[in-house]
């Protein structure tokens, strides 16, 4: 692969190597094996490690200030700005760093519904991040790829690193997206997870103006067509509660929701994988086979058996694998409207209620609130779990304003009579190192009953601090669970726990002043 016109100021256009073109896994996989990037497992996946780098870097991600997006980007501590020369200069320095070297390319596209779908370009220095976009994005048919021409282009060089003195960077790590020149620049990392969400950040600002709600969710549909989603940040999980034998699975982390209904940005799934087993996770654990990547996983070299309790590496351990290699996959993603939502938060505080039902007002405050906990090594520096808000549960992905998400969403409420409920799979019983983290046979159970609707046959009662209504039965629960305060040994310190919490998601919501007061009164009364 060579550029045009190497000396100039302005972007070069691509030349694409054929030869190297959307590669067969098979291919891929020998490639990634013969250059020493990776191992092959016991099960045929391939290992690899990402180095210093075992999550996200969100502090070096950047958008370029440009006329389309100079109005309409929400710029700030998550959407920096850079300049359209710091790009173009860090485009060309990542173009000289290609020169000669063997590159691997990947034609596919985003989004399911082809009324939406984004034909998307991957250019990779390495062939296990090359197979690791083919199986998480929609690979095209043989005539699809024929005429692909993309509309958007990742160049992902984990070798190339910034000089933040000159380019203006926060770090060797860069991601830098252009929306004029419909580009994406990736460099001095080799966690895979930047390419993946690089285009989710894409999508989130495009969607909107073609009146999509783009959602961090996974979601999945019952035998009788009902279609539940799953908010939530990474660790949260979005993955592990979707995947459902008893219903098939439409994504687990990114879809869009249009006039039409739901359908799924991607053609993979990207589990984090830490404690994974086959008891609790069968159709995960049977997901990880040739084809599959396993990034930071330790594995035995002489075995090739994978140690998916071991953190050596990271807690942030990942699988990643098409989405048809989950056995009730819905080929393409797509659905209908939602029945039921799901907001999922691991609460660090041990305050929530594992299960609770919320207005539309309710559900607005804690989409815009986004309240959860940072998991351990999904970002650079996490080594414990963290407090956190995140806007409409996915705020560094979000270019755009949260309310201009939070509006979308509850349009779509109201237009569709959705329920909305607030599981908490984080602790029980006393904060993060006091009480332990929820039960997954317990969460299954109460997810199970907001499908069904026997939740719907409890009796309801108004938290006294936060205000969402706590069953008083769901089936397969022992009662006292479901009351969070009775699980602590200590009620007072329980009752100043929630205070401490309410008291923080006021400050948080202080930003959001131009909401609706009933939005703003249905948080947490302080």
């Amino acid at each position: 692969m060579i550029a045009k016109n190497k000396e100039s100021t302005q972007l070069a256009g691509l030349y694409v190597d054929e030869s190297q073109r959307n590669l067969a896994v098979a291919k891929l996989v020998e490639s990634a094996l013969c250059n020493g990037e990776g191992h092959l497992t016991s099960t045929g996946a391939l290992q690899v490690t990402t180095g210093k780098y075992t999550g996200r870097s969100p502090k070096d991600k950047f958008i370029v200030r440009e006329s389309d997006t100079a109005d309409h980007v929400a710029w700030g501590e998550v959407n920096q700005a850079i300049t359209s020369e710091q790009f173009d200069s860090l485009y060309n320095k990542t173009i000289n760093y290609m020169k000669n070297r063997k590159l691997f390319v990947f034609d596919g596209y985003a989004g399911a519904d082809l009324a939406y779908r984004l034909p998307v370009r991957f250019i990779n220095e390495y062939a296990w991040q090359n197979l690791f976009v083919q199986q998480l994005f929609i690979r095209p048919t043989t005539n699809e790829l024929l005429t692909h021409e993309p509309d958007f282009t990742v160049i992902a060089m984990p070798g190339m690193k910034a000089d933040p003195a000159v380019d203006g960077t926060n770090s060797e790590t860069f991601i830098a997206i252009s929306f004029e020149r419909k580009t994406v620049l990736i460099g001095g990392t080799h966690y895979a997870g930047e390419i993946k969400k690089s285009i989710f950040s894409v999508l989130n600002y495009l969607l909107p103006f073609r009146g999509v709600m783009p959602m961090h969710c996974s979601a999945n549909v019952g035998e009788d067509g009902d279609t539940a989603l799953f908010f939530g940040l990474s660790g949260t999980g979005k993955t592990t509660l979707s995947a459902d034998p008893d219903r098939g699975l439409v994504g687990d982390d990114e879809h869009g929701w249009s006039d039409a209904g739901v359908f799924n940005f991607e053609g993979g799934c990207y589990a984090k994988c830490i404690g994974l087993s086959q008891e609790k996770e069968p159709q995960i654990w049977n997901a990880i086979r040739f084809g599959s990547v396993l990034e930071n996983v330790w594995i035995d070299t002489v075995t090739g058996e994978a140690d998916y309790h071991s953190n050596i590496l990271t807690e942030n351990t990942r699988a990643a694998y098409p989405v048809d290699y989950i056995h009730n996959s819905i080929i393409p993603g797509t659905a209908g409207h939602p029945n039921v939502i799901i907001f999922l938060t691991a609460d660090a505080f041990g305050v929530l209620p594992p299960v609770s039902k919320l207005t539309k007002e309710q559900a607005m405050y804690h989409f815009l609130s986004g309240y959860t906990s940072k998991m351990v090594g999904t970002e650079r520096g996490v080594v414990e779990p963290e407090a956190t808000f995140s806007a409409c549960f996915g705020a560094p992905f979000l270019p755009l304003r949260p309310d201009v998400y939070a509006e979308m969403l509850g349009d779509k409420i109201t237009k569709h009579g959705v329920k909305v409920y607030l599981v908490n799979t984080g602790w029980s019983g006393g904060p993060y190192g006091i009480g332990e983290r929820m039960n997954l046979s317990y969460t299954r159970a109460m997810v199970k009953a907001i499908m069904n609707g026997s939740i719907e046959k409890a009796a309801f009662t108004s938290h006294p601090v936060f205000g969402m209504l706590i069953p008083d039965a769901v089936p397969f629960i022992p009662h006292e669970l479901l009351d969070p305060r009775n699980m602590w040994a200590d009620k007072s310190a329980y009752d100043c726990k929630a205070k401490q919490l309410a008291e923080i998601f006021a400050r948080n919501f202080e930003k959001f002043s131009d909401v609706a007061e009933s939005i703003k009164l249905a948080g947490p009364q302080v």
